[in-house]
């Protein structure tokens, strides 16, 4: 009789804590936000992870009542700054602007010091774009057909800017090779001023940057555009063909900003913070940064933004693999 009483006294206490912990949760949950919303951007400022998240930060910032800092924690390939927020209390306080690297860079790190799925909640992909297929408006490269021709008459000949191992100017070339079947040296800078600067000065001959660094250069004559790398044409370059369009069947290749929480934050509050973000990227503040760069802005359910980076994760690691890349 004693030891059954023991287990009904432990039974009760353990219901009696997990109901307890489960109204807690439900409280803070009613009551969030109550104080400043901090979104962790792995990248320096000033470029277009940063303003996006800015952007978003302003519009978000309304609807919730508080103020959003960003903070950017650059460094490692994205890696240190998205170790921060891993590690970070599941409050809703703290998230991370993921990016293309979030996707890749468990196939370009054999030691990453954090699960891109068990230590992370997804909350809501903000925005997709692509890159500009651009080259030295000097030389005789005028489409997809012309880079592959030149290519292949010299395969040692034509080198492309990266922003860095694993980026998605980096990948997008990779990927290029691969399914168009020709030779490209990469050659990688600390940003995509300094490898425009090499392109237009004639040192490299073509890159797969963003809209962001690329379409004002293209708009001055600076530099000449010849494809994008979506799987569509862009209604803001909608006279340039997709690379597969242009000779390169099966090719897309997209950048996109997402929305995370650390793992274990209350679905309440990824709920409420995904509504938000929806009503951000409507405002006219994130139309105009969608029409400059070219973004196609697409919040869903927070299960969606998983489905997707787990897509992007199994298409690049084959890439990835295949190339022979690894980041130290």
């Amino acid at each position: 009789m004693q030891f059954s009483h023991s287990k009904t006294t432990v039974f009760a206490f353990v219901l009696t804590s997990l109901s307890l912990a489960a109204l807690a949760g439900a409280f803070a949950a009613a009551t969030y936000p109550e104080r400043p919303v901090k979104i962790v951007v792995p990248f320096a400022p000033g470029g277009g992870t940063d303003v996006v998240a800015r952007t978003l930060a302003q519009e978000m910032a309304r609807d919730l009542g508080v103020s959003i800092v960003i903070e950017n924690k650059p460094g490692a390939g994205t890696i240190i700054g998205t170790q921060a927020v891993a590690v970070s209390a599941p409050d809703g306080y703290t998230l991370l602007m993921g990016t293309f690297s979030h996707a890749v860079n468990s196939s370009l790190s054999a030691n990453l010091p954090y699960d891109p799925h068990k230590d992370f909640a997804p909350v809501a992909m903000i925005a997709r774009s692509f890159n500009l297929v651009v080259v030295n408006p000097k030389c005789t490269i005028q489409s997809i057909a012309d880079l592959i021709a030149a290519a292949k008459a010299d395969p040692d000949k034509l080198s492309y800017g990266t922003f860095g191992v694993g980026t998605s100017a980096h990948l997008a070339g990779e990927l290029f090779k691969d399914l168009a079947k020709v030779n490209l040296t990469a050659v990688p800078y600390k940003g995509a001023a300094p490898a425009i600067t090499d392109l237009i000065g004639g040192q490299i001959q073509v890159m797969f940057t963003t809209v962001a660094s690329a379409a004002s250069l293209v708009e001055s004559g600076q530099l000449r555009a010849i494809a994008v790398t979506s799987a569509e044409r862009s209604p803001a370059f909608p006279q340039l063909p997709t690379v597969a369009e242009a000779g390169v069947p099966g090719y897309a290749a997209e950048s996109w900003y997402g929305l995370f929480a650390p793992a274990g934050t209350p679905a309440e509050i990824i709920d409420r913070l995904n509504k938000s973000a929806a009503l951000g990227v409507q405002s006219e503040a994130f139309k105009r940064l969608g029409a400059n760069e070219g973004l196609v802005m697409i919040v869903r359910p927070p299960e969606e933004l998983d489905r997707y980076v787990r897509g992007e994760e199994q298409r690049w690691r084959r890439v990835i693999k295949d190339a022979g890349i690894k980041v130290e």
